[in-house]
């Protein structure tokens, strides 16, 4: 699942959000790979929507941190 929606992360700790970034990070460098190999992704949906996660959760964090 590579979609996280906004109210999805407002509701995550701290922990959980780091987890799930690891996770979308490990499914995007299989996207990627995935893309390397000639071929193209199953979903061309899920890259953009994994990378969109992806700066979703940092966001949240760095805000965080502030």
């Amino acid at each position: 699942m590579t979609h996280v929606s906004n109210r999805e992360i407002a509701s995550m700790s701290a922990e959980k959000l780091e987890e799930r970034l690891a996770e979308l990070q490990e499914e995007l460098l299989q996207l990627r790979a995935e893309q390397s190999l000639g071929g193209n992704p199953s979903n061309m949906g899920a890259f953009k929507a994994c990378r969109r996660s992806i700066a979703r959760i940092k966001t949240k964090i760095n805000s965080n941190n502030n």
